[in-house]
This record gives C-alpha cells, sequence and structure tokens, in this order.
C-alpha cells in the first residue's frame, strides 16, 4: 500500500517516470475529490498522484473540494503528502522558477469548507498549528535538493489569498508587512485538513511570477506558463530524488 502522495498544483497534473499501476474513484463523505486517485511506481516506490485543479484544470482554487481530496488519500492510507503548488515571489530573493519549502503560512482565504471538526463531535477539537508543515518531510526534501544541486529557498511565509484573480499591488504590500514572502492560493485550508488528519504534509512552491508590483509591467499569463514549465522540471527532479527517502520518514 502507498504511504505516500503527491498533489499536483497548477503546472503538474502527471509525473514524468510514473508508472501507473490503477486509478481508483472514491466517494467521500464530503463529496467528490478533484478527479480519481493515480497509482503508481515511482523510482521504485510506490505512490499516490492527485491532481488538485483536476486533470484536465478545470478547478480554480476556491472551488477545489480540499477536504474531499484529503479524505480519499487518508482513506487509501497515504500518511505523507507532498504537495505542489504554484506562488508569486514577494520578497527579493523569491525570483520566477526557484523552488520554495515554506515553514509558514497565513491565512487570507474565506467561505472554504476549512475542517473535518463540526457536526457529530463529542467535543470541540484545536489541532495545533504552531508549525504547520512537518519538519521530518521538509528536511527530506531539502537535503535531497541539496543532493540535486537545486537551488531551494529553505523557509517562507506563504500568504493564501482567495483567488481566483491575481493581487493587486496594494494587498502584496499588505502581505509584505505582514511578514509574506510568497503568495498563492491553494495553500489553505489544505494544508490544516492535513494536520487535522494527522498526515505528514510538506509543500514544495514554484515560484511562476513576480507578484504584484514587484516585477516590470504587468503579469502575464505567458510568463506564468514559461516560468511554470521550467519550475516543474526542477519539481520533478526534487521528487524522484526525495520519494525513495520518504519512506523511511
Amino acid at each position: 500500500m502507498a504511504r505516500i502522495a503527491i498533489i499536483g498544483g497548477t503546472g503538474l497534473t502527471s509525473l514524468r517516470n510514473l508508472e501507473i499501476t490503477g486509478r481508483e474513484v472514491v466517494h467521500t463523505p464530503y463529496g467528490e475529490p478533484s478527479g480519481p486517485l493515480t497509482r503508481g511506481v515511482l523510482c521504485e516506490v510506490e505512490v499516490v498522484f492527485l491532481a488538485r485543479h483536476g486533470y484536465g484544470h478545470t478547478i480554480p482554487p476556491h472551488r477545489v473540494n480540499y477536504r474531499a481530496n484529503l479524505w480519499a488519500l487518508k482513506e487509501a492510507g497515504v500518511e505523507q503528502v507532498v504537495a505542489v503548488n504554484a506562488v508569486g515571489g514577494i520578497r527579493g530573493d523569491m525570483t520566477p522558477q526557484r523552488l520554495v519549502i515554506p515553514d509558514q503560512i497565513i491565512d487570507y482565504t474565506w467561505s472554504r469548507n476549512n475542517t473535518f471538526f463540526e457536526e457529530g463531535l463529542t467535543q470541540v477539537v484545536h489541532i495545533d498549528f504552531t508549525r504547520p508543515y512537518c519538519d521530518s518531510l521538509r528536511g527530506i526534501l531539502l537535503a535531497a535538493g541539496e543532493r540535486a544541486g537545486l537551488d531551494l529557498a529553505a523557509g517562507a511565509t506563504y500568504g493564501a489569498t482567495q483567488g481566483p484573480r491575481l493581487e493587486t499591488a496594494a494587498e502584496i504590500d499588505r502581505l509584505e508587512r505582514d511578514g509574506c514572502h510568497i503568495v498563492g492560493m491553494t495553500g489553505m485550508p489544505e494544508t490544516a485538513l492535513a494536520r487535522e488528519l494527522e498526515l505528514c504534509y510538506a509543500s514544495v512552491c514554484v515560484v511562476a511570477n513576480w507578484a504584484a508590483g514587484r516585477g516590470e509591467g504587468g503579469i502575464t499569463m505567458g510568463d506564468i506558463d514559461r516560468n511554470l514549465k521550467a519550475g516543474m522540471q526542477r519539481v520533478r527532479t526534487l521528487l524522484e530524488a526525495a520519494i525513495p527517502r520518504c519512506v523511511a520518514c
């Protein structure tokens, strides 16, 4: 049984070198996940792959059924999740195409189903979210990136915004004042839901563009696509270096 799952974000709807062994349609108490779970073997390790936005990339970030996705992975026997997220760079060293392994997150989203602990409780449940990402899994990713010769940012605060529109320059100024280094639309509630299910969860972020007001001129989808194409090649290299070491986590 696969203990490790990879959630692919924008630009990563499939994995190179994944030997697919089957696909599984999972129904959950929280509705339908973004798509079937793809089971396969990557670098001799059994993994489960799920495209967060659907395999045709048709589900916008505010409509992703995060609860169903995480519940389906937990029911499939997954214990560790490596999530891939496309982000904008706020801080000066968060340059397009760079990979970032965040260690903190600030939630600016609203109206998303953001917890499993709502109904039928015997008592109110509060999770410790002081350190939102799994330190051991982050360490594996960082060590694998170093061995693979990748330029990884070893820590950052992810600002999770609602989307699907991109932010204004003033909003990015606010996020920077709040201490955010990167900005994206899919980090929450996914990260918190993983903690509620006691999943070991870490994120690999690909900087797809400078955030609003941080680059020259406007933000174009052409630039984002080009940066994601190059960045996702590095993500695939990182995953192939890290996944074999995750089984010992």
